[in-house]
């Protein structure tokens, strides 16, 4: 959206999802950046009647801050189709598709970009056996921000007691040892490698406390494997039909040379917290905070 008056923009955050702090965190940062750039701004804590909050907010454009399931699933997208809204980030399909681990990985997979095995199975299977060797990793199939994450390390001798919260099917994979190396894309730009260095695993701690984790820009890995990351983040976001920004995880066992690269999954809703991946990444390549919530704001459209 370009030209004329400034648009009015209803910046979409909270929510109903597990990460609902983060979005309104998300979402508040994204506000003030707006309001600085020009922009005139409502803030929506979105509920069960966010038709009737988008209708009396009448916008021009839906900044969508939301993270996690139903604003991040497809179903917001979904609404702001139907009302005609022009919204920034992903489409219905490709955040459908993003935040369906299983289904990510088999357009991973169709796209020739590296992935560990894995597999769907019942939550009270996992709980009374292994189902593939250990050491591996269960998650929701359909959660982001590492919620609900469960490691299995090589010497356990009892699967794992699951939390009743869980899902009843939940994705186990294999686990994936070495280095996590995260890469935003920006419209058909892959921006740059971080390094996410933290004491132990990066959970949803380490994602969004001050201090969590230490993020070293630009990765000091060698430059095939930064090439690959940058490579495969872009092929990712295209392979899944993502819009604006995304983000693609990745762990790297530095042993295995490029062999030991592969994705974890892809972000369709990167956070926009002051402690966030992408806008740190943006400001890396010369792309300011205030600069990164217009352009989404003008790249926003319906039918995406």
């Amino acid at each position: 959206m370009s030209g004329g008056t400034a648009p009015k923009v209803a910046v979409l955050m909270g929510g109903p999802s597990a990460e609902r702090e983060v979005s309104l965190s998300s979402g508040r940062e994204c506000v003030r950046a707006l309001e600085a750039a020009g922009f005139t701004v409502t803030a929506i804590d979105a509920s069960k009647a966010i038709v009737d909050q988008l209708k009396a907010a009448a916008p021009d454009v839906v900044f969508n801050a939301l993270h996690g399931r139903w604003g991040e699933d497809g179903c917001v997208q979904g609404i702001l189709e139907w009302l005609g809204l022009p919204y920034t980030h992903s489409g219905v399909l490709a955040s459908a598709l993003a935040m369906d681990k299983e289904r990510t990985k088999a357009v991973y997979r169709a796209a020739g970009l590296p992935v560990v095995p894995s597999l769907l199975a019942p939550r009270d299977e996992v709980r009374q056996r292994h189902v593939m060797p250990p050491p591996y990793v269960v998650k929701p199939n359909n959660e982001g921000s590492s919620v609900g994450v469960y490691i299995v390390q090589d010497a356990a001798n009892t699967p794992p007691q699951l939390d009743d919260a869980m899902p009843q099917t939940v994705m186990v994979e294999a686990y994936a040892p070495g280095r996590e190396l995260t890469v935003t894309v920006m419209g058909d730009r892959a921006l740059a490698v971080t390094d996410i260095l933290t004491s132990g695993w990066y959970d949803y701690h380490a994602k969004y406390a001050i201090g969590g984790s230490r993020h070293v820009i630009p990765a000091e890995i060698p430059d095939e494997i930064a090439d690959a990351c940058l490579d495969y983040a872009l092929r990712a976001h295209q392979a899944l039909g993502c819009r604006g920004l995304s983000r693609t995880d990745f762990r790297w066992d530095e042993a295995k040379g490029l062999e030991g690269l592969v994705l974890l999954e892809t972000n369709t809703q990167p956070g926009m917290t002051p402690t966030s991946l992408a806008p740190e990444q943006a400001a890396h390549v010369g792309i300011s905070f205030h600069e990164l919530c217009r352009w989404l704001v003008e790249d926003a459209s319906c039918h995406r």
